[in-house]
């Protein structure tokens, strides 16, 4: 991936717009800010706590788009009559590789936004990006992985198409807890 890939999500009559482009070091202190979400914080796989945390966190995101393996998105909601637009959330296509069938997906959406369908309506632009970009080299399924009672994201794979596969057993210290394995293939 050499060039920006932005993803343009049109307004709905309930929602504005959104933009989901590859994060960037002046996303840092918006994604501190979000972070300090206790929600996002129970969920999530990664702390960030200041703006070195941040930092780290975007570089990661970032090294994901040069080794060609994942693809982290800022989600960010069009704000009419502001210079910039407000960060909501995060998809992420991760565990890429030419021939592997499958690739996992993930989201998470700012507190502040939840609500409003940002993840469904993200996740849906991140789908078939993957699915247009990846097909060809093999890509077949998507996975959606959540804990089993995270059912916010269950209601977010359900709405986006991705249908329940399985539990899964819990693997400390990364997945603590039983998940679900939601998939969608590309004929859904």
């Amino acid at each position: 991936m050499n060039a920006p890939v932005v993803l343009q999500v049109a307004a709905t009559p309930a929602s504005p717009a959104l933009v989901l482009r590859p994060w960037r070091m002046e996303d840092v202190a918006a994604l501190v800010e979000v972070s300090q979400d206790p929600a996002l914080r129970q969920w999530g796989s990664s702390v960030v706590d200041d703006d070195a945390d941040g930092a780290r966190w975007v570089q990661a995101q970032q090294q994901g788009w040069a080794a060609g393996d994942r693809f982290g998105f800022a989600v960010l909601e069009a704000q009419p009559g502001s210079v910039r637009d407000q960060l909501v959330g995060n998809v992420v296509l991760k565990e890429v590789t030419a021939g592997k069938p499958a690739a996992e997906v993930g989201y998470w959406t700012a507190a502040h936004a939840r609500g409003r369908g940002v993840a469904p309506r993200a996740l849906e632009a991140l789908t078939g990006w993957a699915f247009d970009t990846f097909e060809a080299d093999g890509l077949e399924r998507l996975e959606l992985l959540h804990q089993v009672d995270n059912l916010a994201s269950c209601r977010v794979a359900q709405k986006s198409r991705y249908e329940f596969d399985s539990v899964l057993p819990a693997a400390p210290p990364t997945f603590p807890r039983d998940g679900h394995l939601h998939i969608r293939r590309t004929d859904a």
